[in-house]
């Protein structure tokens, strides 16, 4: 293969094209409505918004059936069943990154660049001030893929410890969007 066809990361490249192509599919507006398909779910249907909701790419039309979904619904168990969801989808991004993504991990671990922010950064930063970035991230609308990666390449941070945090943070996130659907 030629040399100016090789790319360095190619399982990120894919990450970040596949990401960029469904903001694409799903910012025309064209998508089935989900509505039609989820409210009569109940909170099976609330469980999959939140599923969805850790997606970058669908956590905008999450959002919004999660701000419809709470007119029907009672918010806290709403919260809990989208929460499960969210962790369901948290869980298969961090294997995903843990797992399948860890010899390019490994690969940009060793670049100059990352060299160079762990020498800046401190082992403080990477054991609380990461995390805690990721967490925001996490329980935020924003796209988990970027908080979930920021854990999942911390070698620190267990499974187990990861689906406490990923549920309590969405469920959180979630319960937010919720109560501002039930208040609209």
């Amino acid at each position: 293969m030629k040399k100016w066809l090789r790319v360095k990361y190619p399982k990120f490249l894919l990450l970040i094209l596949t990401i960029v192509a469904a903001y694409f599919l799903f910012a025309e507006r064209g998508y089935i409505h989900l509505d039609e398909i989820l409210l009569p779910l109940g909170y099976f249907g609330t469980f999959i918004s939140g599923a969805l909701f850790a997606y970058g790419f669908t956590a905008a039309p999450a959002t919004a059936m999660l701000l419809v979904l709470a007119k029907g619904q009672n918010i806290f168990l709403a919260a809990i069943a989208g929460g499960l969801g969210a962790l369901v989808g948290d869980m298969i991004i961090f294997s995903l990154i843990r797992h399948s993504f860890n010899d390019e991990i490994e690969k940009l671990s060793k670049e100059k660049f990352m060299l160079f922010l762990k020498r800046k950064s401190g082992s403080r930063f990477r054991k609380y001030v990461a995390p805690a970035i990721a967490g925001l991230v996490i329980a935020s609308p924003l796209p988990d893929e970027i908080g979930v990666s920021m854990v999942a390449a911390l070698k620190s941070f267990s499974r187990a410890r990861f689906m406490v945090i990923s549920f309590v943070l969405n469920t959180t996130g979630i319960f937010v969007v919720l109560l501002a659907g039930s208040l609209i």
